[in-house]
């Protein structure tokens, strides 16, 4: 697969034509990807071009400094059609980010929890550019259909007023079905709830695991790679990404563990994990 960087990477994504059938995934590091559809509609999900958790947190700079330099640059994200952030934390939700797509892409619409609401207001985005998904109802834009699914971040964390704080996302793009984890642990009834929706083709999944010592820092943490692997298993998706393994080295796994949790639990199940910049082409 190609990695591209910058502007080669917002002209290899202009000018890739996706096919019937098919979806184009780059990789944008932790759980940041941009999705294009066969009908040509570029999606970002969780994109985070910055050093924001080091800038706004300098007293932990040196455990929460990028692992590496963003694919692109945010400004100069000019295609984006929809943008949706999972949740407020700023690994997902990054104003800086988001204030840069929003004004090079002036059509983009952004999906995100009312929650998130602060780094969007932050961002400058307008309230008419902005949706507030319900969960487990359909929503139609752009020509995608987008399903939002309370995640559990460990807690399922509801309020009245802004709902669900952690979403999971399923996407349905011209008869392809992407789903997009956030940050999430398996609690009670998740997975019921993912079977009521479209069956994804494609999963990508928050799998660095979670343990006593990166709790007593403040890290919250994700699935484990064997209950990755058990997932993607229980609800039958043809391949499995593997994210939020990358941007901060204190909160990763050796990849080598989701390797072995593969080899052990479904050794036949499709698997990739997606270098930053790198183009995933996915074929029904």
């Amino acid at each position: 697969m190609s990695k591209h960087f910058d502007l080669d990477l917002i002209r290899q994504m202009n000018s890739l034509k996706v096919g019937a059938g098919s979806l184009a995934v780059w990789g944008l590091g932790q759980m940041g990807v941009a999705v294009k559809t066969a009908g040509q509609k570029m999606v970002y999900i969780d994109p985070v071009l910055s050093n924001v958790v080091a800038e706004t947190f300098p007293e932990s700079a040196e455990t929460f400094r990028r692992a590496f330099a963003a694919p692109v640059a945010a400004a100069l994200v000019s295609n984006a059609d929809v943008v949706m952030c999972t949740h407020d934390h700023l690994d997902h939700a990054d104003p800086q980010t988001l204030r840069e797509i929003a004004q090079a892409s002036p059509r983009a619409v952004f999906i995100a929890p009312l929650w998130a609401a602060s780094q969007l207001d932050e961002a400058g985005i307008p309230i008419e550019r902005r949706i507030a998904p319900r969960v487990d109802q359909p929503l139609d834009v752009n020509g995608l259909r987008v399903w939002a699914v309370p995640a559990g971040h460990y807690d399922v964390e509801y309020d009245e007023k802004r709902g669900y704080r952690f979403l999971s996302y399923v996407l349905e793009a011209d008869g392809v079905v992407f789903f997009h984890s956030g940050d999430t642990i398996i609690y009670p009834g998740y997975l019921e709830r993912l079977k009521q929706l479209p069956k994804a083709d494609i999963g990508l999944v928050a799998a660095n695991g979670r343990d006593a010592f990166r709790e007593a820092v403040g890290i919250v943490g994700n699935l484990l790679p064997e209950e990755a692997v058990q997932m993607a298993r229980t609800l039958g998706w043809d391949v499995l990404l593997s994210g939020h393994n990358d941007l901060f080295e204190a909160n990763t796994l050796p990849a080598g563990q989701m390797a072995d949790a593969l080899h052990r639990l479904n050794p036949r199940q499709k698997y990739h994990a997606l270098q930053p910049g790198e183009l995933y082409i996915y074929v029904r």
